[in-house]
């Protein structure tokens, strides 16, 4: 049996988002599910630390989003949210028998104890 490493950070610089192929997987399958021609990744103010991310499945493209197209998985991300959620990397992971898509975003600078939070340092354009 192999192991294949994925590095996202050979896809994606500081002003992409990237996917692994897990995640694409995944993402196409929801897509198929609902549906929907586009996944919309925004954030929402909650939590303890500030923000959480939300996923929504689109019918139409947003015309006012940036566009990611990871072979035919179309990702939007509002323009408000681009500064906190550039050059996240998105990944799909199983622990035992639970699932979940995955953000490492280098703009966090600390999230909460129960991981649904984050705090982002100050935005830049």
């Amino acid at each position: 049996m192999t192991a294949q490493t994925y590095d996202p950070r050979q896809d994606a610089g500081a002003d992409e988002i990237a996917m692994t192929p897990a995640a694409c997987g995944h993402v196409q399958r929801q897509l198929a599910k609902e549906g929907a021609k586009a996944l919309l990744l925004s954030l929402r103010e909650s939590g303890c630390n500030g923000y959480m991310y939300d996923l929504s499945y689109l019918e139409r493209e947003l015309d006012d989003a940036r566009k990611f197209d990871f072979d035919g998985v179309v990702l939007l991300v509002e323009k408000a949210n681009w500064p906190m959620l550039r050059g996240t990397e998105i990944d799909y992971v199983t622990e035992g028998l639970n699932s979940a898509l995955t953000f490492r975003n280098p703009n966090a600078v600390s999230e909460c104890g129960c991981g649904e939070s984050f705090a982002v340092r100050e935005a830049t354009a």
